[in-house]
């Protein structure tokens, strides 16, 4: 008879699951033996948070479930962060937490918590198996619900008991299925054209919805035959080149301030895939005008008007919607609006203009933007890119354009800094031909800097760029800001040079001082092909993401 760790493993294999992002714990040992045993692939880390992130990063860059497996009690409390920051950038991560012996379920046992019920406010599918047998049906079903309507996490609580324990008649897993996608009425495509072909000056603004639902394809043709511009935004960036012609970058307006008078003069704003949020501004007239009109597609209905009113909504699959836009526009499409599209691109050039000029000279501690100027210019081609949070990431979200698809990883709504570090890990996994950045400030760095040892156990070829300014910089420029007569509040860090911290882990590092040696350290670092770390003295200057803050503040 199969025990339940056999029955897990067999489970997660037909649901195309063959990697288990994991810290080892007693709880886990039986599950991660058979694992091993039957070639999955067990990837361990450092932390168990560590472990979440990559997991919900792996399932990013695949769009489809990812299993990170942790053992209970502080283990699955170290994993919430993790699953926390999944369920709000709707990754469809799958936790599964290991527990002490359900058979002594109220004795006082080591490490218990009611973990299915921490979980339960940020998954969509929580439960803990009754017996070995029950555990193919629950994952099933987890992998089923994460994967339904908008995706999103689900958690698993199984006893260690339960994983040793023979089961003489498994409860039969659900096979995956896969509904049919959304397809739009031809009434809503009918209108959505209408108040395009209307339009003076209608922008695109495209969202992770986009890249969910694999449409890079029809997006690309639909820019194609209607000649429109758009911005994108979250996973949606480099899904079309930012250097095509009709791209106009970011759609943040902390990083991209083109947008601020853009997206004022639009009067029509088709959005794809995407949350009217925090983000946009809530839709309201700090970016937009009160008259504009929207039309918003997406495939959870609660979206659909929650911030801003709309004149078209379409709930349903946005690589539906777009075939169904593409087939009624025709091959020859629309003209594009030259005269809408040239003003765009001035706004853009400016923009960019300003960035560089702000790049201009050589001080020292450099000036971020110097550093990614020249940065930029040693890039190897097709690099893709994990972001931290932080005003020295920030300077680099501005200045580099997003040009590959899947290939420009942030850290989700929850902004959980740090997880940049697990989040490139998965994306180096997951693209070991590619070369991969890792962009962070010092400050980000500490809090999964151990994960540095994974990345050299694995051999893995991440350049991880750290900007050093000795603090927290995005803060102490607020603190600075609001409270001009006070010294800065545990802003403070340390010179640390963490070239040194990453080559005591065994790997590779360089310390940056002078834009001269910027070229060539890059350089020698992606040629390497082993894991660096290039550490950045940067000036603690306040990033375009942080005047946007200030300047919402002060509204």
């Amino acid at each position: 008879m199969p025990t339940g760790a056999e029955l897990f493993v067999d489970a997660a294999q037909r649901l195309g699951i063959n990697e288990f992002f994991t810290l080892v714990g007693d709880h886990l040992n039986e599950v991660l033996r058979v694992g091993a045993d039957r070639g999955v692939r067990v990837i361990d880390f450092r932390h168990e948070s560590g472990a979440a992130h990559a997991a919900d990063a792996w399932a990013r860059i695949h769009r489809k479930p990812a299993l990170a497996i942790v053992t209970g009690g502080p283990g699955h409390t170290n994993a919430m962060t993790g699953l926390a920051t999944a369920h709000l950038a709707a990754s469809p991560l799958i936790l599964v937490s290991g527990a002490p012996a359900a058979s002594m379920a109220g004795r006082q046992l080591f490490q218990v918590i009611d973990q299915v019920g921490m979980a339960a406010p940020v998954v969509k599918y929580a439960a803990q198996p009754a017996s070995a047998g029950q555990i193919p049906f629950h994952l099933g079903r987890a992998y089923a619900e994460s994967m339904a309507g908008r995706k999103g996490t689900a958690h698993l609580t199984i006893p260690v008991d339960l994983f040793a324990a023979e089961a003489a008649q498994p409860l039969r897993m659900p096979e995956p299925y896969a509904a049919p996608a959304a397809v739009p009425a031809d009434s809503e495509i009918d209108r959505t054209l209408e108040l395009i072909r209307n339009a003076a000056r209608p922008i695109v603004i495209a969202g992770s919805g986009v890249w969910w639902a694999a449409a890079e394809r029809e997006f690309s043709e639909f820019l194609k035959r209607s000649g429109l511009p758009f911005y994108t935004i979250t996973m949606a960036r480099g899904i079309v080149s930012d250097l095509e012609p009709c791209s106009m970058g970011y759609a943040d307006p902390a990083l991209n301030k083109a947008v601020h008078v853009a997206f004022q003069e639009a009067d029509v704003v088709l959005v794809l895939g995407k949350r009217i949020d925090y983000r946009l501004a809530l839709g309201g007239p700090r970016l937009f005008r009160p008259e504009a009109k929207f039309i918003q597609v997406d495939i959870h209905p609660a979206e659909l008007g929650l911030n801003r009113h709309l004149e078209a909504e379409i709930c349903a699959d946005v690589k539906q919607t777009l075939r169904a836009l593409c087939d009624r526009l025709g091959e020859r499409g629309w003209e594009p609006r030259k005269e809408w599209i040239d003003r765009q691109r001035k706004l853009v050039s400016a923009w960019r203009e300003t960035l560089r000029n702000t790049a201009a000279g050589a001080s020292t501690p450099l000036h971020p933007a110097a550093f990614y100027r020249e940065f930029e210019r040693a890039l190897p081609e097709g690099t893709l890119f994990s972001w931290d949070g932080g005003d020295f990431a920030h300077w680099g979200r501005a200045f580099l354009p997003a040009v590959t698809p899947g290939g420009w990883l942030r850290l989700g709504p929850l902004g959980t800094i740090g997880s940049a570090l697990p989040n490139s890990i998965a994306l180096q996994m997951a693209n070991p031909d590619r070369p991969v950045a890792m962009i962070t400030g010092d400050g980000s760095l500490g809090f999964y800097i151990a994960e540095l040892d994974t990345i050299v156990r694995y051999n893995l070829p991440i350049v991880i760029v750290v900007g050093n300014d000795a603090g927290w910089g995005l803060e102490r420029e607020l603190q600075s800001e609001f409270y001009p007569d006070r010294e800065t509040v545990g802003c403070e860090l340390r010179r640390t040079r963490y070239d040194l911290i990453m080559k005591g882990f065994g790997g590779e590092g360089d310390n940056i001082e002078r834009l001269e040696d910027v070229r060539p350290a890059v350089e020698r670092a992606f040629a390497s092909r082993r894991p660096y770390l290039l550490n950045v003295n940067v000036q603690g200057t306040r990033s375009p993401f942080t005047e946007w803050q200030i300047a919402g503040k002060k509204r």
